[in-house]
């Protein structure tokens, strides 16, 4: 049989799930050819990858164990998205998986690019026990101040996990305590990047966040909403001095910024 050549062997391992890189690398490690052993050592590099990101995942768990071996097995994450921006709303996410829930690469959603959050939303979705999402608008916003309203939003999610009949046992929340809600309470400073459950809850609140700032964009597309999300960009200040205060933009927010803004 002869020999295969050296860009069939990479392309071969292009069609290969990374599942199958340990037998392409069985099958080609005694080919002494330089090409092919760098093709090898590619495979090596991805499947050592992996496996450092099996670890991650693994240490990412540690809170949620601690409670998962007190017998609380439901274990909820609380993370939000937008308390900056000048408009659109203060979203929150409540997230409970199952102990054996696997799902790679979960992390501050900040850390992640859009094309990431997206397919990880799509994954926790499917596997997670329980999602709330929790939605409060500017001008509610303006009523009660951002930390309100981001309290809010957290109780509201939290109130939503009952669609699927979940009540958690403990709550573990990104830096905060959020008052009104009886379920007990751990704050963990930083939280969407040292739990598996808070970084989950991070990217269902950002991803739903920036879908709705998409749709505002084509309601008022002089802003720029799709790219900035809201967020004082100079791009987005412009706008405003030319075209003023739409219904979704913090008026508290921009209540110092002068008469142009308001």
């Amino acid at each position: 049989m002869a020999e295969k050549k050296i860009g069939e062997i990479g392309a071969e391992l292009k069609t290969l799930d990374i599942s199958e890189y340990a037998g392409f690398i069985e099958t080609y490690r005694t080919d002494e050819r330089p090409g092919v052993q760098k093709i090898v050592t590619k495979a090596k590099h991805a499947v050592q990858k992996l496996y450092d990101e099996m670890d991650r995942m693994e240490a990412l768990k540690k809170y949620e164990r601690g409670y998962w071996n007190q017998g609380q097995c439901l274990v909820c994450g609380i993370d939000e998205a937008g308390r900056g921006p000048l408009a659109g709303p203060v979203v929150a996410g409540a997230v409970v998986f199952a102990l054996d829930c696997d799902i790679l690469y979960i992390n501050d959603s900040k850390k992640l690019s859009a094309k990431k959050r997206e397919e990880l939303y799509d994954e926790i979705m499917e596997k997670a026990l329980a999602v709330g999402v929790g939605i409060v608008d500017a001008k509610r916003i303006d009523e009660i101040n951002i930390l309100q309203a981001t309290y809010e939003a957290m109780r509201m999610a939290i109130g939503k996990l009952g669609d699927y009949g979940v009540e958690p046992d403990v709550l573990l929340n990104d830096a905060v305590t959020i008052p009104g809600v009886e379920i007990p309470q751990v704050p963990i400073i930083k939280g969407d990047a040292k739990s598996f459950s808070i970084g989950a809850a991070s990217i269902i609140a950002k991803v739903t966040r920036d879908r709705m700032m998409v749709a505002y964009d084509a309601q008022y597309p002089e802003y720029g909403f799709a790219g900035h999300k809201g967020y004082g960009t100079k791009e987005h200040y412009e706008a405003l001095r030319t075209y003023g205060v739409t219904p979704i933009h913090r008026r508290s927010f921009l209540e110092s910024m002068g008469e142009a803004y308001k």
